[in-house]
């Protein structure tokens, strides 16, 4: 039984399916890479492999018996990095600006997730026994040298903030603070107190650290106004308290700061103005959409009315509309990272709803992405190859590369020009040699054997397109065509509808992104996403019958461009929410344009595919249903 390209969507689910035996359960880190499989018990299922990558990923995090300490036990404290509060990309090594070091400075063993988000972490002269108080306890005295006032003074300028974890538990504070008094009225600039004691307050239950904070005491500081050498004494002081919170729950302070109950309503607004936008689309679109397009099928389904057999509109085109596309090799490489990218989303919320992605889990999301994208590579590889077979495509190793990079290239482009500007600036968003070489190996050794056996198995499965219609020989001349039926107007249209109605959750989604804040309402971002594919789908539909009805045959890259036309207004209030934003700097300005760039890159594929394989679906349909001559 032949497979159609409607049907790629299904095959591809259960291909995805058939690889869930490979064994998750393996640690990628920096210095090392080791992986251990082993044969499922099971016979494999999608649900089996989010469970599986969902349980990998929360074994980095907090369980009970790592977190069981007794009193005066040390516990495991770690300083992070520092950077200026309004640029969140721009961090750097804790240890840049010139704090106590220890004697000998260890940097913990990192994650590759760790790694990608910028993650630092290295040991710290603090001491923090379990249940012991402090009071004033000195860390250091040390004479700033001039270089050294300068670097404070800088960050301070900057509204440097600092990042430590305690027992896996983050913990943040600002490095100095700038006042203005009666003294300096008349200078041009206020003058600059750099913070020198840490007052850390510690909750816990019985045996198990529960909730960390650090305040900086106001009456602790040092002036780093002037160029002038300075002695300081950096100190701490301890004090612990009990709590009945449970060790299980002592997230959830975190979780219910990311959550904003205040802000909830309008998250809440904006579903409803996302289903009211859907519903009055539908809803409109229905009574003259299909009420249009029922007529046009039971006019042209009566052959004995001597008026119709002059076949006008749409049905005129049905010996061109099936007639292969240009760029065949492209396209399908296109279709084929789409559902990939699409399996990628669906599978990311999939343990979002399973809690992998608790608050402050480091790297958790980076990891998810990298490990779920190399395993879905045999999707990609199947679809572009089974339709490449179908539409009678030659080449089939250029196809296989296409697919192959067509969104890895250009996403490692734009990363070695970001990675080479955070190196220059020595931050840590500069990935390591090491892990560079990392990622290349798992793409080599992983994603591109997967991405082959794919491609093999839709060459080898596959048969010929069975079109509902014969394509002429000769192709029929396009008439001319009004400008609003042009590709760029309907582009326009097919992504300002859907954007509408994402446009006010998306600012929250870009406030976490590229600030401090931590998305983690799931279920509302699931929602907003089903409505964009359901616009899409609808939109797309409507677009392609209209394009017929004007007997333009050639609708196969017009549903491409149109579906994936919102990652365009996307891009464009990203371009907005940068110029209201506090924003600054080389680093951060290609950061930011840069990777939103591949964001909304793997969106136009994903919501692309969506509108290709809607509108194909129903081409066949309409030209299944007539009665051609």
């Amino acid at each position: 039984m032949y497979k159609t390209p409607h049907n790629i969507c299904k095959t591809s689910l259960f291909l995805f399916k058939t690889s869930s035996s490979i064994s998750l359960h393996f640690q990628i880190s920096v210095s090392s890479m080791a992986a251990a499989g082993g044969k499922s018990r099971s016979k494999g299922n999608l649900f089996v492999l989010c469970l599986s990558l969902a349980v990998f990923i929360r074994s980095a995090g907090a369980s009970w018996e790592d977190h069981r300490y007794n009193v005066g036990d040390p516990v495991p404290f770690f300083v992070n990095k520092v950077g200026p509060l309004n640029n969140p990309s721009e961090t750097y090594w804790y240890y840049d600006l010139p704090f106590c070091r220890p004697d000998q400075v260890i940097k913990k063993e990192s994650s590759l997730g760790e790694v990608l988000n910028g993650d630092r972490l290295t040991n710290a002269r603090y001491k923090l026994n379990f249940r012991e108080d402090k009071d004033s306890e000195s860390i250091c005295k040390k004479t700033l040298s001039k270089e050294e006032i300068t670097k404070f003074r800088d960050a301070i300028k900057k509204d440097y903030y600092y990042q430590m974890y305690y027992d896996d538990l983050p913990l943040w504070g600002f490095v100095g603070k700038a006042e203005e008094s009666m003294e300096t009225i008349n200078e041009t600039e206020p003058r600059y107190y750099l913070f020198n004691h840490i007052q850390f307050n510690v909750i816990f239950n019985q045996n198990q650290v529960i909730e960390i904070s650090a305040f900086s005491d106001p009456s602790y500081v040092v002036n780093v106004t002037d160029n002038a050498e300075t002695e300081v004494e950096f100190m701490y002081s301890v004090l612990w308290g009990g709590t009945p919170v449970h060790f299980g729950n002592r997230m959830d302070k975190y979780l219910k700061s990311s959550l904003l109950p205040h802000h909830l309503e309008l998250h809440w607004f904006s579903i409803i103005n996302s289903v009211v936008i859907v519903v009055l689309l539908v809803g409109f679109l229905v009574t003259t959409f299909f009420r249009t397009i029922k007529n046009d099928m039971i006019k042209y389904s009566q052959k004995d009315r001597q008026e119709d057999k002059e076949e006008v509109g749409w049905k005129n085109v049905h010996g061109d509309v099936f007639r292969y596309p240009p760029y065949k090799s492209l396209l399908c490489g296109v279709l084929g990272s789409g559902i990939q990218l699409l399996i990628l989303v669906l599978f990311i919320f999939v343990l979002a709803f399973m809690g992998a992605f608790y608050p402050h889990n480091r790297g958790a999301v980076f990891s998810s992405l990298f490990i779920v994208y190399a395993l879905t590579s045999v999707v990609a590889g199947y679809t572009s190859s089974s339709l490449h077979t179908q539409w009678g495509g030659m080449l089939p190793i250029k196809n296989m590369l296409l697919t192959l990079f067509l969104f890895p290239g250009p996403l490692f482009v734009i990363f070695s020009v970001l990675n080479t500007i955070a190196i220059i600036h020595n931050a840590t968003a500069a990935l390591p040699f090491g892990t560079i070489l990392l990622i290349l190996l798992v793409w080599i050794l992983v994603a591109f054997p997967l991405l082959i056996a794919g491609h093999i198995l839709g060459r080898s499965t596959t048969n010929e397109f069975q079109a509902p219609c014969a394509t002429k020989r000769i192709p029929s001349d396009i008439p001319p065509l009004s400008w609003y039926r042009r590709t760029i107007p309907q582009m326009f249209l097919a992504g300002f509808l859907p954007f509408s109605g994402i446009l006010i959750e998306l600012r929250y989604i870009l406030t976490s992104l590229w600030g401090h804040k931590i998305y983690t309402i799931y279920s509302i971002l699931f929602i907003l996403f089903i409505i964009l594919i359901i616009v899409t789908m609808f939109l797309s539909i409507t677009l392609t019958y209209f394009q017929l009805a004007a007997e333009d045959y050639k609708w196969w890259w017009r549903s491409v461009l149109c579906g994936g036309s919102t990652s365009f207004f996307v891009y464009g209030y990203c371009c907005y929410f940068y110029a209201k934003s506090q924003m600054t700097g080389l680093l951060q300005f290609s950061f930011f344009f840069g990777y939103n760039a591949c964001i909304c890159y793997a969106f136009f594929l994903m919501l692309g595919t969506v509108a290709f394989c809607t509108s194909l679906r129903f081409v066949r349909h309409i030209y299944r249903a007539i009665k051609s001559e």
